[in-house]
């Protein structure tokens, strides 16, 4: 990312709230201490209402001093993407950084009016890769391995050991929420709650919206909306089932997968050791699973992302499809349970990496 500053194009960085964005771009300010720099925050409904659509001159006496303008939480202005586009052309020998906690919202803001004009990147919860690189960090990381299925990777979550229940409360409750409730004039309501519980209770399995909506009382098209929300703000995604070859293959199945362990299990609230947990084989599917995506974003190796099942039970848990190529890889939190790959997929696909993926050997995958 610092090798792309000065070069006549916005710096978007998007991802969940808390994940360090802010953090990433004041060191990246930092670095460059000969150069003046000014943070707007657009939590701040004065600052909102001032970048909505400001004159020439009110921009110009807003980014005119600074050679870096650092804009957190961009989503909160309405027509944000017209007033970047201003600041990029008028003044491209400054470099504009901007942060959001909404992929809905900045995406729906920025793409039109920055095409050709912003280098994209996201950030995600801490990753193996990078507890690993620090200091000492490749023992810390294997020690952390089981924190983690439980409390997850979120900054805070790793510095602060000592605080965690409370720190993931807050967390789900309030900073995942912000952002949900601000779209389509929706509020934290019971329905919202009951479909993140019955969400986070299915982990690792398949789901549907209409089955969803019977669990909640709700219909499929709500549903759904909710579930695109949640995944636009980065609490959840989805996986769908590969079906390309043969015949039995599920077609229109997915799975919901949670970014964060951690988030998951404040939503269900439980913080169980894993000793005493029936959602091992579960919370292991969905670390492995975000953490593979991690590593292959911060490489910047571009995959597309499913799971395989068929009507007769055979399955796959993640299928990575790259250049025409399927890394395939089953989870197993007990290492010493058998998993094989079923013959059917091997001879339909073309595979790469074929892994059966435990807590004794997952660093192979994960770190490179």
């Amino acid at each position: 990312m610092a090798q792309r500053m000065f070069k006549g194009k916005a710096i978007i960085l998007i991802g969940a709230r808390q994940v360090g964005k802010s953090t990433l771009f004041r060191q990246i300010v930092g670095s460059n201490e000969e150069r003046t720099a000014v943070t707007l925050n657009c939590d701040e409904p004065a600052l909102q209402e001032l970048l909505r659509n400001p004159s020439k001159q009110e921009l110009a006496s807003i980014v005119g001093p600074y050679d870096i303008i650092f804009i957190d939480e961009a989503q909160r202005v309405d027509g944000i993407g017209m007033t970047l586009k201003r600041i990029v052309e008028e003044w491209p020998g400054k470099q504009l950084l901007v942060s959001g906690s909404s992929a809905f919202e900045l995406h729906n803001r920025l793409n039109e009016p920055l095409t050709g004009r912003k280098y994209e990147y996201y950030l995600y919860p801490i990753s193996t890769g990078e507890i690993a690189a620090m200091p000492g960090g490749v023992i810390a990381e294997r020690q952390m391995l089981d924190q983690r299925l439980v409390y997850g990777s979120y900054p805070e979550i790793l510095t602060n050991p000592g605080e965690v229940k409370e720190l993931l409360a807050t967390l789900a409750d309030s900073y995942l929420y912000k952002d949900i409730l601000q779209l389509d004039g929706i509020r934290k309501s019971a329905l919202l709650d009951k479909l993140l519980k019955a969400v986070a209770l299915q982990l690792g399995s398949e789901v549907s919206f209409n089955e969803l909506a019977q669990l909640v009382g709700a219909d499929a098209k709500t549903v759904e909306k909710y579930i695109n929300l949640l995944e636009k703000c980065f609490v959840i995604f989805q996986l769908p089932a590969l079906s390309r070859n043969l015949r039995n293959e599920l077609k229109k199945s997915k799975k919901i997968m949670f970014w964060d362990n951690g988030v998951r299990n404040a939503i269900i609230q439980n913080f169980a050791p894993l000793e005493l947990r029936a959602d091992c084989g579960a919370l292991w599917e969905n670390f492995f699973i975000t953490e593979r995506i991690k590593y292959n974003n911060n490489r910047l190796a571009y995959c597309n992302y499913y799971f395989w099942r068929t009507h007769d039970s055979q399955e796959i848990d993640l299928i990575e499809e790259a250049d025409g190529i399927f890394n395939i890889f089953e989870m197993k939190y007990n290492p010493r349970v058998k998993a094989s790959f079923p013959a059917s997929f091997l001879s339909a696909y073309p595979v790469g990496i074929k892994a059966v993926v435990t807590p004794e050997n997952y660093r192979e995958y994960l770190l490179g």
